[in-house]
C-alpha cells in the first residue's frame, strides 16, 4: 500500500505540476480578458468605431437621406480651399496656445501660493475654492458667463461702468469675443491643472532645495535651478492635457456666440458640427474630424520629440 508521503510527493511532482500549468493559464487568461472586457467594449464602441466610420464616411458625399456617393479624396481635397475651415483651424490653436500659456502659468502661480505653511483649514478652504469651478458643468458655466458680461444688465459690466471705463461688448465685438472665451476657459477649468502643479511641486524633493540654500543660492535661484527643472515632467503633462482639451473646445463658444461674430471665435470642432449635423455634409464633416485628429496627433507627438531636450526625471 502507497504511504501518504509518497502519495503526496506524487501530487506534487513536477510533471503534474506542468500537466495542470496549461489549464490554470488559460483560466488566468480568461479572467484577465473578463476584467478588461468593459474597457474595450467601450474603446470599440465609442472610439474605434467611430474612428473607422469617419474613415470610410470621408471617401463619400453623403447628406443622411440620399444614397452615399464615393468621390474618394475629393473631401481632403477641399480642405486647403475652405476658408471658414482655415479660419476655424486659426481660431482654434490661437485659443489652444494661451490656454496653454494661462494655465501653466496661473496654475504655476496658484500652487506656489498654496504651497506655504497655511492654516489647515485656510489651505483646504483655498485648495476648494480653486477646484471647484471645475466640477460645474460647461452649459452652466457657459450661461453664467453670457449674463454677467452682459453689457446691458450684466453683473461684471455694471461694476465696469459704475468705475467710470467703457464697457465692451465682450461677446459681440471681434476684437473681444474670442479673449473672453478664453478668459471663461481660464476661469473653469484652472482648478484642474492648479491640483497638477500642486502635486508637482510637492514631490521636488526637499533634500535638494535646502542643499541648493545651504550652498548659498538665492530662493529665486533655487526656484529656477531646482524646482522649475524637477518639475519638468509635471510640466510636460500639464501641456499636452492642457492642448488637446483646448484644441476640442467646443461648449463654450457654442452656448455664448455660436462662433460669431464674424466668425471670430468659431473652432474647429465647431465647424464640424455645423457641417455635419447642420449642413448634413456628413463625408466633409468626417473628413474634417481626421484632420482635427491628425493635428492633435502631430502636435503631441512634436510636443514628445521636443520633451527629450527639457524633461529631466527625477
Amino acid at each position: 500500500m502507497e504511504s501518504p508521503r509518497l502519495a503526496s510527493a506524487t501530487i506534487d511532482s513536477p510533471a503534474v505540476e506542468a500537466r495542470h500549468q496549461p489549464r490554470r493559464n488559460g483560466q488566468s487568461g480568461l479572467a484577465g480578458w473578463l476584467f478588461v472586457s468593459p474597457a474595450v467594449l467601450l474603446f470599440v464602441v465609442f472610439i474605434l468605431g467611430p474612428f473607422v466610420a469617419a474613415m470610410i464616411f470621408s471617401l463619400y458625399a453623403w447628406d443622411l437621406l440620399t444614397p452615399p456617393q464615393f468621390v474618394g479624396l475629393a473631401n481632403f481635397r477641399k480642405l486647403g480651399s475652405d476658408p471658414i475651415l482655415l479660419r476655424s483651424l486659426a481660431n482654434t490653436f490661437v485659443f489652444a496656445f494661451a490656454s496653454v500659456v494661462t494655465h501653466i502659468v496661473g496654475g504655476l502661480l496658484l500652487a506656489m501660493a498654496v504651497n506655504r505653511p497655511l492654516h489647515r483649514a485656510l489651505s483646504y478652504l483655498v485648495r476648494t475654492s480653486v477646484f471647484f469651478p471645475f466640477l460645474i458643468s460647461w452649459a452652466a458655466v457657459a450661461l453664467l458667463w453670457r449674463y454677467a458680461l452682459d453689457p446691458t444688465f450684466g453683473l461684471v459690466s455694471h461694476y465696469v461702468s459704475r468705475l467710470g471705463f467703457t464697457v465692451p461688448g465682450f461677446f459681440s465685438d471681434p476684437d473681444w469675443a474670442l479673449p473672453s472665451i478664453i478668459g471663461i476657459d481660464f476661469w473653469h477649468t484652472i482648478g484642474y491643472t492648479f491640483l497638477i502643479m500642486l502635486a508637482g511641486i510637492q514631490t521636488v524633493p526637499k533634500e535638494l532645495v535646502e542643499a541648493a540654500r545651504v550652498d548659498g543660492a538665492s530662493a529665486i535661484r533655487t526656484f529656477f535651478h531646482v524646482t522649475l527643472p524637477m518639475m519638468s515632467p509635471t510640466f510636460f503633462f500639464a501641456t499636452i492635457i492642457t492642448f488637446i482639451g483646448a484644441f476640442q473646445i467646443f461648449d463654450p463658444v457654442q452656448i455664448i456666440t455660436s462662433g460669431g461674430p464674424n466668425d471670430s471665435t468659431i473652432t474647429a470642432v465647431m465647424y464640424l458640427y455645423r457641417t455635419g449635423f447642420e449642413a448634413f455634409q456628413v463625408g466633409y464633416a468626417s473628413a474634417i474630424a481626421l484632420l482635427v485628429f491628425v493635428v492633435i496627433m502631430l502636435v503631441t507627438l512634436l510636443q514628445f520629440w521636443g520633451s527629450r531636450k527639457w524633461v529631466h526625471s527625477a
